[in-house]
């Protein structure tokens, strides 16, 4: 029953915290909310923006209701890895090792890193395709721009000044709220479809489902959450794994305002870009999206070149929040898993290993633009590797969090773990269902 009084009182607020003037309520959500919100952030990504145009585009308003059906799924998953991250001090990499053998780590590592790779290479071409509509400037140019500054960042700047960065970058998510109110939709039908959702029916849109799933639920994020926290550990002063373990209730609890903050708003920015390509894609007749920028000049006829640049200047934004958490996450993965100096607050000289990783896995996203591949196949492969390593990763992560060897006394909570077994028993479906449609359909 503890446990789940540290999940009331999430939602039960404190008599302090309503004595609290707007300033102190603003110092308080600064001091809070970190790696959950640049976690859920990062999660829409550009070939995410995509996918849920895509969605939007194919199926109208139908598919409304997934956005808030995926939100507590979403912040069950992460919440998890931030308790892992928090009680032990270590990163996922790490853990993972202690509990399995090296040949399943190294096998989980390689695999992270291919997707991410790949999905570098996704997003990269939608922010170069949405900044040559803003910029003028040619795809081929921003494309190696975007990603030669991205990496210089992450080697350069300190870990306080990259997180400061990405939680400013968060608010262009909000780009997308606008454009969709400035589509003028019919909000009774919205709420409709929002709140009273239709009975699934037909491959199609059962293979949309699978894809949003995966979309939303990525194996980089686990990892990333986790060793984000251990990397606010050390940035508020506990840099002796010591003094890193377990827990207080009062961090965990700030840290599930955090974590349900940025899955919430995750899936609302969702559920908005699924909006839109519903108002402007679909009732076009559109339902194929090839590119980010089909997607933003398809607000023009309906909204305005206003909206459309907004849109489109938002993709290269969200990018920039979430091409440092992909190749951030394999660098930690490995460097971890193999016991690598790492930590995005530590000079390339002395974690030269775990910034490799990083150039690396920029590098490959780059050069693969340069290929001729469309993007689509990029997003495709991403999601199969994705698909079939999310639910083998989040077994391992819920025999962790109920591991009293590993997690003490402060294992994860029933409640909590019904959750992530609901999603991994969802993600196996999809990752049968995708392979099912490449058996019968081919890619």
């Amino acid at each position: 029953m503890s446990r789940l009084a540290d999940y009331v009182d999430v939602i039960r607020l404190k008599p302090s915290w309503l004595r609290r003037s707007p300033g102190a309520w603003l110092r308080k959500c600064s001091r809070i909310l970190g790696p959950g919100l640049i976690t859920g952030a990062a999660d829409d990504d550009p070939s995410g923006i995509v996918t849920y145009s895509m969605v939007g585009a194919q199926h109208g308003l139908s598919l409304l209701w997934t956005a808030w059906a995926m939100w507590p799924l979403m912040a069950g998953v992460q919440m998890m890895c931030a308790r892992i991250g928090l009680v032990t001090g270590e990163g996922l990499g790490k853990v993972f090792k202690r509990k399995f053998p090296r040949g399943v780590v190294m096998a989980v590592c390689c695999g992270l890193f291919v997707a991410n790779s790949i999905n570098i290479a996704a997003d990269l071409s939608g922010m170069a395709a949405a900044g040559e509509m803003v910029f003028s400037v040619s795809a081929l140019v921003l494309v190696p721009l975007f990603g030669a500054a991205i990496a210089l960042a992450l080697v350069y700047w300190h870990y306080e000044r990259i997180a400061t960065m990405l939680k400013w970058l968060v608010l262009s998510l909000f780009a997308y709220v606008v454009t969709a109110f400035l589509v003028h939709p019919n909000w009774g039908e919205v709420a409709r479809a929002t709140f009273l959702p239709s009975l699934p029916r037909g491959t199609n849109v059962w293979q949309s489902i699978v894809a949003l799933l995966g979309t939303t639920i990525s194996p980089y994020l686990f990892f990333w959450q986790s060793s984000l926290e251990v990397e606010e550990l050390e940035a508020n002063g506990q840099s002796r794994k010591s003094r890193r373990t377990r827990a207080t209730r009062t961090r965990l609890l700030d840290r599930a305002v955090d974590v349900g903050t940025g899955g919430f708003l995750s899936n609302l920015i969702a559920f908005f870009i699924i909006l839109t390509g519903a108002l402007t894609l679909h009732q076009r007749g559109i339902t194929d999206v090839a590119t980010s920028r089909q997607a933003a000049e398809a607000l023009a006829p309906l909204a305005g070149n206003f909206a459309a640049g907004l849109y489109a200047l938002a993709i290269v934004a969200v990018g920039l929040l979430a091409i440092p958490t992909l190749a951030g996450s394999a660098g930690y993965a490995f460097s971890e898993a193999f016991n690598w100096p790492h930590g995005l607050s530590k000079k390339f000289s002395d974690a030269h290993a775990f910034y490799g990783v990083i150039l690396l896995s920029v590098a490959f996203g780059i050069c693969s633009d340069f290929l001729k591949v469309n993007p689509m196949k990029f997003l495709f492969w991403s999601a199969v590797i994705n698909g079939v390593l999310a639910p083998f990763l989040l077994c391992g992560i819920l025999l962790i969090a109920g591991d009293r060897t590993i997690m003490k006394t402060q294992t994860s909570s029933l409640l909590n773990r019904m959750v992530v077994g609901i999603t991994t028993l969802a993600m196996f479906a999809a990752a049968l269902a995708m392979a099912y449609g490449m058996w019968h359909g081919g890619v």
